[in-house]
């Protein structure tokens, strides 16, 4: 798809290849016309060739930091509207990301629709926070990012958390709670 075709152009960059795929589709679905690209050096590539309306840009990928892509891309078009996603979202990335020029700010997991609707700069539907886990939800994702950050080495991982290991193999042998 061409941005001859009228649509928008999007640009998905992420390095987590079934996610990035599975968004991409999602929002050419939705009417967008979608480049992906799974790092910062291939989304500059494709940057250059062509001007996209937006962009959706992960913060920690392999090669590169997606702050850093984010003043790359603007630097290339100030027209770009920039919505940066993160799995270890803090106020400090938030922050940083808006100053190098994000238009928005989401953490995962999203769905297409949140990403539509920061691309568009429109709240949450009825402007309820349905987008908005648990407290319990984002520590069952936090656990498993910091597990997963030492190599599924629990004892690392609790030794990182201060916590004790029985105590985080219990919290981490729950379920997923719900949202």
């Amino acid at each position: 798809m061409t941005a001859a075709e009228g649509k928008p152009t999007l640009l998905v960059v992420d390095d987590d290849d079934p996610f990035r795929a599975a968004l991409g589709e999602a929002l050419e679905r939705r009417g967008f016309s979608v480049s992906l690209a799974e790092g910062p050096a291939a989304a500059l590539a494709l940057a250059e060739r062509q001007v996209f309306e937006y962009a959706l840009v992960d913060v920690r990928m392999p090669g590169g930091s997606g702050i850093d892509l984010v003043r790359s891309l603007r630097a290339l078009d100030e027209g770009t509207r920039i919505v940066v996603l993160t799995g270890y979202g803090t106020i400090a990335n938030a922050v940083e990301a808006m100053r190098a020029g994000a238009f928005d700010y989401l953490t995962k997991p999203v769905n297409a629709a949140a990403c539509e609707r920061a691309l568009a700069g429109r709240p949450s539907a009825e402007g309820a926070p349905d987008d908005v886990p648990s407290l319990d939800r984002v520590e069952w994702e936090y656990l498993h990012r910091v597990l997963g950050d030492c190599g599924g080495n629990i004892s690392e991982a609790a030794r990182r958390l201060r916590m004790h290991r029985r105590s985080l193999q219990r919290k981490i042998a729950k379920m997923p709670p719900a949202r």
